[in-house]
């Protein structure tokens, strides 16, 4: 996998380590460091978190879900301003987009001043997914990464790939090493959301599924060196 510009996706647990919940600054500071040596190397990256540390959807029945999904954009915004920051006392110089208007907390998101500040070494945060309910993380990342023309998505997940079986369950369970973005959706195998595997495969998006808990996992997924699955579009 020879890529140069990189999406890099990450879940709001991710942040939170063993905590589960909120930030653990370590853990941050360790994805901040490999994300540095990366750029250093060259690499452009721009990363979408979840709000999964934070938020994850409607609390009871009796809460509207365009509501629940403001509150999760929300919680992303949190993640990429901690995030950035924490990013940025590596010495990585960092940008915020989003969406929607966030005071002077995060700028809106324009394409040409994303891919500027990605050619000039800055490490630019896609937070406040799409700016619409209905829609995940899975696709303002899918989406992020057509728009500034990315080369691949890489996400981070608890899990080390694709599998053709639950390999918690399943000790025999066989991971595969590649796959087409095509067989995601007809087998609707759920390592992200159908309508983001539809966009990424018709927008001919390749993506690299690794385990986030590796040793040096995300530099390894950057530098093409994960054992992950890459997923063809």
């Amino acid at each position: 996998m020879d890529a140069n510009r990189i999406l890099l996706k990450l879940s709001g647990e991710a942040l939170a380590g063993d905590k589960h919940q909120g930030f653990d600054e370590k853990t941050v500071l360790e994805v901040a460091s490999q994300v540095k040596k990366a750029v250093d190397e060259g690499k452009q990256v721009a990363i979408v978190i979840g709000g999964g540390n934070f938020w994850r959807g409607r609390t009871s029945e009796n809460m509207d879900r365009v509501k629940a999904d403001q509150i999760g954009m929300l919680a992303t915004v949190m993640n990429c301003v901690y995030a950035a920051d924490m990013f940025r006392t590596v010495g990585l110089k960092t940008r915020i987009m989003s969406p929607f208007v966030c005071g002077n907390v995060t700028e809106l998101f324009r394409k040409d001043e994303a891919v500027s500040a990605l050619e000039n070494g800055e490490v630019v945060f896609f937070a406040g997914g799409t700016g619409h309910p209905y829609f995940s993380t899975d696709m303002s990342t899918v989406l992020m990464a057509i728009e500034i023309e990315a080369d691949v998505i890489l996400s981070g997940k608890a899990i080390d790939g694709v599998y053709d079986s639950d390999p918690k369950t399943n000790p025999n369970a066989k991971k595969y090493s590649t796959m087409k973005m095509k067989d995601i959706v007809d087998q609707q195998l759920g390592v992200i959301d159908l309508a983001s595997a539809v966009l990424a495969m018709e927008n001919h998006m390749p993506m690299l599924l690794f385990g986030l808990n590796e040793e040096e996992s995300i530099l390894k997924a950057m530098t093409g060196k994960s054992n992950g699955t890459y997923i063809e579009a």
